[in-house]
Formats: structure tokens, sequence, C-alpha cells
């Protein structure tokens, strides 16, 4: 990095408990055992309220998994590639070629392995978090591609689409999304629920409301929205804001 060129500044804003906006300039390294060739930051974790792990990570030429990513009991796990490609699969697969927007989904237990044999440096989402059981329901290895899933219209507006990554069903107790807002494209509601969300920012540029603070955020930001949190976004600028981010579901809450 060498030295700063301006006096030190940041639009992170992380409010334990409550929401979290890291963007790009302030990630550092985190050396995380059983992966190498990777630079990888945490950006959402216990230690800030989310009941989750997410990384972003650059995968050099040559990195990979030297251990499944996440192969803890009782845990399931996420990878989505941002650009660039690379092998991955549930580590009980063979390897699967993803390119940009590819993604693979690997039940508890299982955990995601991944190489990079390109020639360049690859950009991808890891997450992880603890499983839920519902009676004999239990979720399967999904793969896929978000340029292969069609947008929906967001309740009944014009200028907002989603995607579903995860199948909607109660085997999954999460679920994956894309949200895409036109230019002046909002949410109907503010929004005060349970679920929680992290959320990178794909594309574009937004004004998100978070608790009683309104923020610009723009593409590479990272977002995190504890429960019951006030939330909801316009889109902004020339091209669609749009974000990848999770959500727990199809769960009660337990006492």
């Amino acid at each position: 990095m060498g030295y700063p060129t301006d006096l030190l500044s940041t639009r992170a804003v992380v409010k334990p408990g409550l929401f979290a906006v890291i963007p790009k300039d302030g990630l550092v390294n985190n050396v995380i055992p059983g992966i190498t060739g990777c630079r990888i930051s945490i950006v959402a974790s216990p230690k800030m309220g989310a009941s989750f792990v997410q990384y972003i990570v650059t995968a050099e030429p040559g990195a990979q998994t030297d251990l499944p990513f996440a192969r803890e009991e009782g845990v399931e796990s996420f990878l989505y590639v941002i650009e660039g490609e690379l092998k991955a699969c549930d580590a009980g697969d063979s390897p699967k070629q993803l390119t940009a927007g590819g993604y693979v989904f690997a039940p508890p237990g299982h955990g995601i392995e991944f190489e990079n044999k390109s020639d360049r440096a690859c950009k991808l989402l890891l997450y992880k978090q603890k499983f839920i059981p519902c009676g004999d329901f239990k979720p399967h290895t999904v793969y896929g591609n978000v340029n292969d899933i069609p947008f929906r219209i967001y309740d009944d507006m014009e200028n907002v689409f989603i995607k579903d990554l995860l199948p909607a069903d109660l085997a999954f107790d999460m679920n994956m999304h894309i949200l895409s807002f036109e230019p002046g494209g909002c949410h109907p509601i503010v929004e005060t629920h349970v679920q929680e969300h992290g959320a990178y920012i794909l594309s574009g540029e937004g004004m998100y409301l978070l608790d009683d603070t309104w923020m610009g955020i723009k593409k590479e930001d990272f977002m995190w929205f504890g429960p019951y949190v006030a939330q909801c976004a316009y889109g902004v600028g020339r091209e669609p804001f749009a974000y990848l981010y999770s959500k727990d579901c199809n769960r009660d809450v337990t006492l």
C-alpha cells in the first residue's frame, strides 16, 4: 500500500449488533488455515453481532483449498464468483468450472473446495453459518449461475427486480438473492424484520437507510444489517444498483 497520499479517512460505519458498512478501501488480509494463495477479508462475523461469517476473497492464480472450507459439523456454506473463474465444488463432488456469477451451496458438514487454475486472479465471496434442522427435511448441494436465472419483478414494481439462487423450500434455512434497482427504484416500504442480511454490492450506487442514518453505498461495498434494523434503499446514478444478499428463512424463532 505504501504511504497515504492524503489525510486518513473512511466511509466505514460499524455499530455492533445493529449494522455495518465496510468499503473495500479498508479491507485487510486474514490468514485462514486450509486456504492458500488468497487475500481474504472477513467482513461479517459473530464479533459484530452477525449469526454467520462472510468473506471477500481474491484468489490469485494457483490459489486453492488445502482443506475443505467450512467442513464443520452442522455448518452449511456458499461460494459465489464475482469476477474471473475457478474450479469449485461441494467437497464430496468432482470440481466444476465456475465463471462470473457462478455459485455452489454445500449442505451442513460437507464444506467447499476450490482451485484457481486460470492465469488471472478470481474474486469471490465465501459464506458459512450454522444449519437449523427442520424435521426430516435436508438441504442438498446446489450449483448455478445467476446469468441463467431470469429476474422477476419485486413487489409489483416495474423498476425493481429479484433473483433467488437457492430453492424456496423447508429443507433450506437460508437463501441468497440478487436485488436490483433501476435508477429511481426503491423499496416499497421501510423494512423492519427479524431476518438479518449480509449484502455485497455488485453494481451501481444507492442511498441506503440503516437504522436512522442515510448513507451513500456503491459497488464493492459490503453491508450487514441485524434483526429489526430499519432499512430501505433508492437506486441512484446511471446503472442498476444491485447486490447479492443472504437471508435466514423458513424457520421459527426458538426460545
